[in-house]
């Protein structure tokens, strides 16, 4: 056993200087299980399954479900009810929402695989999954009447997070907890997934009854102090980029894509010299630490992902980071006024936040800056508790995608849910 071990950290240590000498012999261990479960034995065909495929490979349940909005969005919901290896059978356990960043979708929460992926982890330790999909995305690009495909009527396309908040994240709750006969859930944001959460706290203060703890993973409200440069240089301009695009019926933003799958295959993978390349992508929007990346990953992560977005949920992030406050949409003063009653779009009411809040932050990350995770919690009337990572390196997409992941935030998640269950 000793002589697999070694010859498995050979080969992920040599992966980005080529082909290591012992690979033949460790693809055999792999083929032949040796490693156990949670090594995939074909990066190739993770990155291309769709995703219920991909979870059922690993031979966990899914489940997927439409759920209809209040303004016609159809939302995909997916679920991994009960764990493989533990706690695997059917029954009533504790329901854990978890809600996905910007350009991305439920499938950030598997595409590490089990024992590495969130939704993996909770479900072996008893939880019952959920995974919602913002309109928009790869599983929610449909409407009861709005085509989102159209070039003459592009409604579809015209919301932000707020939307995502007031609307997507009770209905999609709503549904799993009257699928589940439960009263309350947890639930866990990432980046933008807290973005909503705070709005939806906000504006629909009811729903802050429903849940039992809230987890927010790089928490995002105030963007005051962001340090990623492109940012801060478009954020200005935020408002007037959106509205050209608009005239020119140029809406969504970086759907998802067999090309950027292809492009993973070609130019992502191990051995690939312009590997590199693909890491500092990631690293140039969302902080670099290099110490986190999976790169042999990279060509599963772009083989579900980006999973689409609408220009307006930039566009409402570069709004926060100009203004340096949370605000509703601004729309410009004459729709402002018609909308909010008000030239400028109100401030959303932290203060109507009382659910229990986790706020789990990290030194390096340049999205959720410090400064501004400060200001989060002096305004949130109910934060139980706030961690911020030891690692001074540990940035905005290690809390999910990190190789520490587990043993750094989500050892931690599940601990706190269950004393807050007591």
């Amino acid at each position: 056993m000793l002589l697999k071990v070694v010859a498995f950290f050979s080969l992920t240590v040599l992966a980005s200087a080529g082909r290591s000498p012992h690979a033949d012999y460790v693809e055999e261990l792999v083929k032949q299980n040796a490693f156990g479960p949670y090594i995939s034995d074909n990066v190739v065909e993770d990155a291309f399954l769709d995703l219920p495929d991909l979870v059922r490979k690993y031979n966990y349940p899914f489940e997927e479900y439409n759920v209809t909005t209040e303004d016609g969005y159809i939302l995909g919901l997916h679920r991994i009810p009960h764990g493989r290896d533990r706690n695997n059978k059917p029954g009533k356990k504790s329901v854990v929402f978890l809600m996905h960043g910007l350009l991305s979708s439920s499938a950030e929460n598997v595409l590490m695989g089990p024992g590495s992926g969130l939704a993996y982890v909770l479900a072996e330790e008893g939880f019952d999954v959920w995974m919602g999909n913002a309109r928009g995305t790869h599983f929610s690009r449909r409407h009861v009447r709005l085509n989102p495909d159209s070039r003459l009527n592009t409604d579809f396309w015209q919301f932000s997070w707020d939307e995502i908040g007031s609307k997507d994240l009770p209905a999609m709750i709503d549904f799993a907890l009257a699928h589940t006969g439960q009263e309350k859930l947890h639930y866990i944001g990432f980046s933008q997934g807290t973005t909503s959460f705070w709005v939806m706290g906000s504006i629909r203060p009811e729903y802050n009854k429903k849940i039992i703890s809230m987890h927010a993973l790089a928490p995002v409200a105030y963007m005051a102090h962001s340090t990623n440069k492109l940012f801060a240089a478009l954020a200005p301009f935020s408002s007037q980029l959106a509205g050209a695009a608009n005239l020119l019926r140029f809406n969504e933003l970086f759907r998802r894509s067999e090309l950027i799958s292809e492009i993973g295959q070609l130019f992502c993978s191990d051995g690939k010299p312009l590997q590199f390349i693909c890491s500092n992508m990631l690293f140039w929007i969302a902080g670099k630490n290099p110490d986190q990346l999976n790169t042999t990953m990279l060509p599963v992560i772009t083989g579900h992902l980006p999973a689409g977005a609408s220009i307006r949920q930039l566009a409402h992030y570069g709004q926060s980071i100009h203004g340096k406050e949370f605000r509703r949409y601004d729309h410009g003063a004459i729709k402002n006024l018609i909308q909010y009653r008000s030239v400028r779009p109100p401030r959303y009411d932290l203060s109507k936040i009382d659910a229990p809040v986790f706020l789990h932050y990290a030194q390096a990350d340049p999205l959720a800056h410090v400064t501004d995770v400060d200001r989060l919690f002096a305004e949130l009337p109910r934060v139980v508790g706030r961690f911020r990572i030891s690692q001074p390196t540990f940035s905005h997409i290690d809390f999910v995608w990190g190789k520490d992941a587990k043993t750094m935030v989500f050892d931690r998640l599940m601990v706190l849910m269950r004393a807050m269950e007591e």
